[in-house]
């Protein structure tokens, strides 16, 4: 397991394979977990999710961002969406990974144009979650939410368990809404937990101590024994279901989340769009290489 985790992780980073799979098009299982390569393609799917009583939260996928052309770009992509969402009325919020609109070109950059997204976020009156990268981010990540909450309070963002200093990061962050996960990247055993109990034994940790904190909390999670474990801990503790939602992926456990809305749970499932999917689509294998199925079943059908 940790051997094709590792693989994919690396396929994940391969820009050659990134630049050929926006000319494939959603082949090899990816269309299973991205919901179009365009924003009509997108709308129409959270529309679907709507009707089923499931909010969204929309991803432009952007990888591999190193000039200010492409961050522009990518940044001007993402207004369309806000306005997409905007005229289309949907029940759906933002996500953003701040590489894609310039974090690796320059600090003071990557921040102007989030200020531009959050204003114009802000006036449509959308939340904007900006989502966690590797560990080499993180606290540059936290430094423009920082920025960004001086002017706008329609920002969140995201505490992976599986890092040694969240329980922390969890504290200072206590007022704002925050997306719980394991976390998704490889990193070292100098700055996160590695194995699996161990990872699982904070995540649950994390969660219940957040459900005791004001702020609404997203728990993003496709493993059910946390799911009933989360259940169990907001009857015992008379915690309201407004309070927290449970989150997961396009196309994952579909079922699951349909069986959650129907018991009265706030459910938002996270929305991948766009041409460049590689990326993350290798990050979902690698986190349970079993999604290969997916691909292979595509395969099969072809």
């Amino acid at each position: 397991m940790a051997i094709a985790r590792d693989f994919f992780m690396a396929l994940s980073k391969n820009q050659l394979l990134n630049a050929s799979a926006k000319k494939w098009g959603l082949k090899l299982g990816a269309g299973k977990v991205v919901a179009g390569i365009d924003i009509d393609g997108m709308i129409d799917s959270v529309k679907n999710l709507n009707s089923q009583g499931i909010s969204a939260t929309v991803d432009h996928l952007g990888e591999f961002v190193f000039n200010k052309q492409e961050a522009i770009e990518a940044k001007e992509n993402i207004l369309k969406t806000l306005q997409a969402i905007k005229l289309s009325d949907v029940d759906a919020h933002l996500s953003i990974k701040l590489t894609q609109v310039g974090l690796d070109v320059d600090y003071e950059f990557c921040l102007n144009n989030m200020r531009d997204i959050s204003k114009v976020a802000n006036e449509y009156g959308i939340f904007v979650n900006i989502d966690m990268e590797d560990y080499s981010h993180l606290q540059l990540t936290f430094d423009i939410i920082e920025e960004l909450r001086y002017k706008y309070d329609n920002i969140g963002t995201v505490i992976q368990a599986y890092l040694y200093r969240s329980e922390n990061d969890l504290e200072r962050l206590k007022h704002i809404r925050l997306r719980l996960v394991k976390g998704a990247y490889k990193e070292n055993d100098q700055v996160s937990l590695q194995k699996k109990e161990e990872i699982d034994a904070n995540y649950l940790k994390l969660i219940k101590k957040r459900l005791q904190h004001p702020g609404f909390t997203s728990i993003a999670t496709h493993d059910h024994n946390v799911i009933n474990e989360v259940k169990q801990f907001v009857i015992e503790n008379d915690i309201p279901k407004d309070k927290f939602e449970f989150q997961m992926l396009y196309g994952f456990r579909t079922d699951m989340q349909l069986e959650l809305v129907e018991e009265g749970y706030s459910f938002c499932t996270y929305v991948p769009f766009g041409h460049d999917w590689y990326g993350y689509f290798m990050r979902r294998l690698a986190e349970r290489p079993q999604n290969l199925n997916l691909v292979l079943k595509s395969l099969v059908a072809k």
